[in-house]
């Protein structure tokens, strides 16, 4: 029972540091992102200048996908909102 009990932690904790290390590799570098893509069109100081809110980040970002074609995909386009958010937010 003690053994049995025992190997069920150490694999929960396994199991748990694989997920974690999941999710760290696929981390998005939100930065190199954001001037990857919108520099294709922009001047990057643009957006570097403007402060708006996360509404507004997320219209004008939605905007540049949608209507402009901008080649983002819209998980992409949240993780560049959250970045001009965090970093441009009014």
């Amino acid at each position: 029972m003690k053994t049995t009990i025992i190997l069920t932690m150490v694999l929960t904790l396994i199991l748990s540091g694989i997920s974690l290390y999941a999710v760290e590799e696929t981390k998005v570098d939100a930065k190199a992102l954001f001037e990857k893509k919108c520099i294709q069109c922009h001047n990057l100081d643009t957006a570097r200048t403007k402060r708006k809110t996360a509404a507004e980040w997320k219209s004008v970002v939605m905007r540049m996908k949608n209507v402009n074609r901008c080649p983002i995909t819209d998980e992409e386009a949240e993780v560049i909102t959250e970045y001009l958010t965090k970093n441009y937010g009014k």
